[in-house]
């Protein structure tokens, strides 16, 4: 049986999460609001798996092919509007072929083809869409105006794209690179849930790992390059519960799915989806045609009453 309850998260969700009756909860959402389902599920001490936000890394060293690595930075963070918990939007590159890449990125960024906030194609093979509503389109600008004020210099985007309806339909926001964007940043540290791409650069590996973990969340992480034992490297090191090695964003139902820090635990997806939903049970059969005999044998103390200072049998009885 499949039920499905809809209502806003007051009147619904919560609800739901501290009822009694409740044997597990799997929630997907901001970290914020995993911090209340998890509390209120803890109540009735009920298990809670938690798939929350992120603010993942992809690293580009200066061995990478460039085209291919640009690819993966735009899908990495553009895909579904940027819109999606595991978005590679902290962009790391190498200080050597950082100018030729933000330059590949910025000219294929700005030719990302746009979708009509209906649906239907703005033009053929439309890949940018809207934002999900007009809350979502306010708060995205306002990271953007936030980054600029904290000394960021927009790359390319930053408003509404050109190609957008021109009678105002549709919460467009053009792919946007942050340029110059430091770790004390909003852009940098928080998860923004638009297609916003911050970049900074980076001289060393060492440097760069150390970069891509200090963050509070752990959900994605990815390295690109040509060197395969510098990926095994960094990829043992990110602090994530999903990396990429020269992609970024491939999902397989039969991988597991989740991260760590605020972004939550336990695993979606494969046999791990489906251990946390399980609960182990112990079931023990006694076979031996011997009693157990504990309290058998055993002599009364001091001559007091039977079963007086009992004492378990020897391991030879049993």
């Amino acid at each position: 049986m499949f039920n499905v309850v809809t209502g806003t998260g007051a009147d619904a969700g919560a609800p739901l999460v501290s009822h009694p009756g409740l044997a597990k909860v799997a929630f997907t959402g901001s970290t914020a609001t995993g911090r209340r389902v998890a509390l209120a599920a803890a109540q009735n001490l009920r298990p809670a798996t938690m798939e929350l936000g992120g603010k993942s890394a992809l690293i580009v060293f200066d061995d990478a092919d460039l085209d291919k690595a640009v690819e993966w930075a735009m899908f990495g963070c553009f895909w579904t509007n940027g819109q999606i918990c595991s978005a590679t939007s902290r962009l790391l590159v190498q200080e050597k072929v950082a100018e030729a890449f933000l330059a590949k990125l910025k000219r294929r960024a700005e030719q990302i083809p746009l979708g009509a906030a209906d649906g239907s194609p703005l033009c053929p093979g439309s890949r940018l869409g809207p934002v999900a509503n007009r809350d979502q389109y306010t708060k995205v600008k306002a990271y953007i105006e936030s980054a600029r004020s904290e000394g960021a210099r927009v790359l390319t985007g930053g408003g509404r794209p050109s190609g957008a309806p021109s009678d105002g339909r549709g919460f467009f926001v053009a792919p946007t690179v942050l340029v110059g964007v430091n770790p004390t940043m909003r852009v940098w540290r928080e998860e923004i849930f638009g297609p916003v791409l911050c970049a900074a650069t980076f001289a060393t590996e060492e440097e760069a790992v150390s970069a891509a973990n200090a963050s509070n969340f752990g959900l994605g992480g990815a390295v690109v390059s040509r060197d395969a034992q510098r990926c095994a490297r960094v990829a043992r090191q990110l602090e994530a519960g999903i990396v990429w090695v020269n992609c970024s964003q491939p999902c397989f139902y039969q991988a597991p799915w989740g991260g760590i820090k605020d972004s939550g635990h336990g695993r979606e997806l494969g046999p791990w989806g489906l251990d946390n939903f399980l609960s182990v049970k112990q079931v023990t059969e006694y076979v031996s045609d011997k009693p157990w005999g504990w309290y058998l044998d055993v002599a009364p103390a001091d001559g007091g009453a039977e079963g007086a200072g009992e004492r378990p049998p020897s391991p030879s009885k049993l």
